[in-house]
């Protein structure tokens, strides 16, 4: 038997299944306490949050908890795995582009004119001292830990909840997906764009599988819809060909950081992604399905 729970939190789904009922209860209130630990460390609208405070003293180095510590410097991993796709210090340049408070509130006011793009100052200037837990970014430059602080968080919940309660666990929140302990059977997923959309089945048993797209978190823009996944290499909106990425890999953070990394800089980021082998499937902006590096060919229409 399986028992699962469905939330909302940070603008996005939350679902937390287990292969044991009677440890669901506990199971989500350590994922709870989990989520509102990140959230206080890295929610960049939450102006009491440590990295607001880390955005708001650029240029220095300001003293921080080991929790940050381990958040940026996943965040910097991914960066150099990534080739500097997945960057950290696009702060400016996710504000310019218009997304500078909650998604929902984005959504409801008036369609207002990005900004001019920023100059990414690059994930190489930040200065993270692992030891003395101090952490300072240059003068203009802001972290944006979104693309891996949620990934990190699914993968750490899994594995917390699995080796604490002895049970296999499937935790998905928003587009990542992180599988600890031994299912007696894999998990059947579906894998879409969006939310109730028409997608695919694939089994999951271990490991991270995470989706992500520009089609989702979006909002009006007078000149059309902008979007959340900036590309580095211009300080804009990701104009690359492919408008969704789902990326399979040992880690939901691992597995985000390629899925990021194709919708941000496109093409760039396919080499990559054949080098480190991770089964993946792209969807175009016309719509054309590309799978890639073993994604399963056995999986079917939801």
């Amino acid at each position: 038997m399986t028992a699962s729970r469905t939330w909302n939190a940070w603008s996005c789904t939350v679902r937390l299944t287990v292969d044991d009922p009677a440890v669901l209860g506990a199971a989500c209130g350590e994922l709870k306490a989990l989520m509102d630990r990140v959230d206080k460390a890295a929610s960049r609208f939450r102006p009491d949050s440590e990295l607001s405070i880390v955005n708001t003293r650029a240029g220095a180095l300001v003293p921080v908890s080991r929790l940050l510590v381990d958040l940026v410097d996943v965040s910097l991993v991914a960066a150099q795995l990534s080739g500097g796709a997945v960057d950290p210090t696009v702060g400016p340049a996710v504000i310019a582009a218009g997304y500078d408070a909650d998604i929902e509130a984005v959504r409801r006011r008036f369609p207002q004119a990005p900004e001019d793009p920023t100059q990414i100052a690059g994930w190489q200037e930040v200065r993270l001292n692992r030891k003395l837990a101090l952490l300072g970014v240059p003068k203009d430059c802001a972290l944006d830990l979104g693309a891996t602080a949620k990934a990190w968080t699914a993968d750490r919940a899994a594995n917390v909840i699995s080796k604490r309660y002895g049970c296999a666990v499937l935790v998905e929140i928003g587009g990542d997906l992180r599988a600890a302990g031994t299912p007696k059977k894999p998990w059947v997923i579906t894998v879409a764009e969006r939310a109730g959309d028409q997608g695919v089945l694939v089994t999951l048993a271990h490991g991270g599988l995470t989706t992500s797209t520009r089609t989702v978190r979006r909002w009006q823009t007078p000149t059309g819809y902008g979007h959340h996944v900036i590309d580095p290499r211009t300080g804009r909106p990701a104009e690359g060909p492919y408008r969704t990425a789902s990326v399979w890999a040992p880690t939901a953070v691992r597995a985000n950081t390629f899925s990021t990394a194709l919708i941000a800089t496109g093409d760039a980021a396919v080499g990559r992604l054949k080098l480190s082998g991770h089964p993946a499937r792209l969807i175009a902006d016309d719509g054309e399905v590309t799978e890639l590096c073993g994604w399963p060919a056995a999986s079917r229409a939801a």
